[in-house]
């Protein structure tokens, strides 16, 4: 075992601006020579950042490791301010608690029932875009309507209002594409709208999930605090549709990008499941890494021993790419038969959406190679416009052709 000095300075992180969908060469170098490094974010206090999936896996899934020693200390972090996190700050059983509210409603099975709804959308929503076409922006005519539509279902939530929800829910995704100021209130803003849905649901009981959450709060035992309940619906509208929006053109971005990706899926729609999988792996949504995990015990990570109390930030995107695990890595492998990526997470935290968010990607994979196979960006790649500020990478606006 290794017990590196904390007297080496701290390497700057994120290490570079985000570009496109790039990933930094820093992190291989990192899982080759120090997969587990001292660093120090914009804000907060240094930590460790672990680039290996073995060891991510370990971080995220070991119950020595804490996100709720995360309240109260200042935590490393890409943002100015700190938020409450609501379920992402907790641990079991407190978290245990508030995800069992809603997890039956994302079990596999629930959500293949959804399929049928979700392909008709899609239908429905590339038909619009051929209508206003070509070209026409894949984000605003199928990646953003689909899953707000989506979750607006699942929920009870008025499509009506997914103009004023969006927005808000840029409150959770942002790092400085907000001010301090702006954040807080669109992130209270959007509490106060789910606080007046759940008042509603336990006036007049539905039954989605907003109304199945409600009749559990008050019907269960161990009664739960207005204020989580109306947290855990704020996160799950946000996060509900905010990462598929982004995945979305994302993933088509690759598939037109990437030499011959996008002939092979046209060639072998059967492939669409296993695709999903990879542009899950091979791409990093995420513009850095973030929620800090905090050591209970002193704990050896890869022969590097993390003293109690202190931090752990884990790169997914880098842990999707070790060469130990996934052969060929940094190559596009839309057959790749075993991907155990943690694109959506691992252990207690790992996305309860997982399986909505694929089941979503798949349907528009799989309708876009149906209806539009000979689909084509309508503008040089040096043209499109990335988003900035956010915690997520993604397309501002997506023109194509077909």
């Amino acid at each position: 075992m290794t017990e590196t000095s904390h007297a080496t300075i701290p390497q700057r992180y994120p290490f570079s601006d985000p570009h496109r969908l790039d990933l930094d060469p820093r992190y291989a170098r990192l899982r080759r020579e120090e997969p587990l490094t001292r660093i120090r974010m914009p804000f907060g206090e240094p930590a460790w950042l672990a680039t290996r999936h073995a060891d991510v896996r370990f971080v995220l899934g070991d119950a020595r490791f804490s996100r709720a020693a995360a309240v109260g200390r200042d935590e490393p972090r890409t943002t100015p301010h700190q938020q409450d996190s609501g379920i992402l700050t907790m641990d079991p059983p407190q978290h245990t608690r508030l995800r069992r509210l809603v997890a039956k409603a994302f079990t596999a099975r629930r959500v293949e029932q959804l399929r049928p709804r979700t392909r008709a959308l899609a239908d429905e929503l590339v038909s619009g875009m051929v209508s206003a076409g070509p070209p026409a922006d894949l984000v605003a005519h199928l990646a953003t309507p689909l899953p707000i539509r989506v979750i607006c279902d699942l929920l009870g939530v008025p499509v009506a209002d997914q103009d004023r929800f969006h927005t808000w829910s840029e409150a959770i995704v942002s790092t400085t594409s907000l001010s301090p100021e702006q954040t807080q209130s669109y992130l209270d803003q959007l509490l106060a709208y789910m606080g007046e849905l759940i008042a509603r649901r336990r006036a007049a009981p539905t039954d989605d999930l907003l109304g199945a959450m409600v009749r559990a709060r008050d019907e269960h035992a161990d009664r739960l605090a207005e204020e989580e309940v109306v947290q855990l619906a704020a996160g799950l509208l946000a996060a509900g549709h905010e990462t598929t929006v982004t995945q979305v053109p994302n993933m088509v971005y690759v598939l037109l990008t990437e030499p011959g990706a996008w002939d092979r899926l046209r060639g072998d729609p059967a492939l669409v499941p296993t695709a999903v999988e990879e542009l899950m792996r091979f791409i990093p949504l995420g513009s850095s890494a973030a929620f800090a995990r905090y050591a209970l015990t002193d704990v050896e990570i890869g022969g590097v021993l993390v003293r109690a109390g202190e931090p752990v930030v884990v790169a997914i995107a880098s842990a999707n790419r070790d060469e130990t695990v996934f052969p060929d890595a940094d190559r596009l492998d839309l057959a790749r038969a075993e991907n155990p990526h943690v694109g959506f997470g691992h252990g207690v935290h790992h996305c309860i959406g997982a399986q909505l968010a694929r089941m979503e990607l798949q349907v528009v994979l799989e309708t876009l190679v149906a209806r539009l196979p000979r689909l084509r960006l309508a503008v040089p790649e040096s043209e499109l416009t990335w988003k900035s500020g956010l915690l997520v990478r993604g397309l501002t606006a997506m023109p194509v052709s077909w």
